[in-house]
């Protein structure tokens, strides 16, 4: 679909600052702020857990006292 939207001057300059820096065009920019408005932009930039993979996963119980322990604090 074709559109036609004003944008002030300095604000397009500033989109397409923006596009360059992250490598896209100024309409997929534009098209990705459309989609997280309305909610619908894909999320390929997910963090999945576990960042660190771990050969044996479980669970750390740490308390306050236990971190400063480990952990050397002035």
């Amino acid at each position: 679909m074709r559109t036609t939207v004003d944008i002030p001057d300095a604000v397009y300059r500033r989109l397409k600052v923006s596009a360059a820096e992250q490598g896209c065009s100024v309409k997929e920019l534009i098209v990705r702020g459309v989609e997280n408005q309305l909610g619908t932009r894909k999320r390929s930039n997910r963090i999945r857990l576990p960042i660190v993979r771990s050969k044996q996963p479980g669970t750390l119980r740490l308390t306050n006292d236990r971190i400063y322990e480990i952990i050397p604090f002035p």
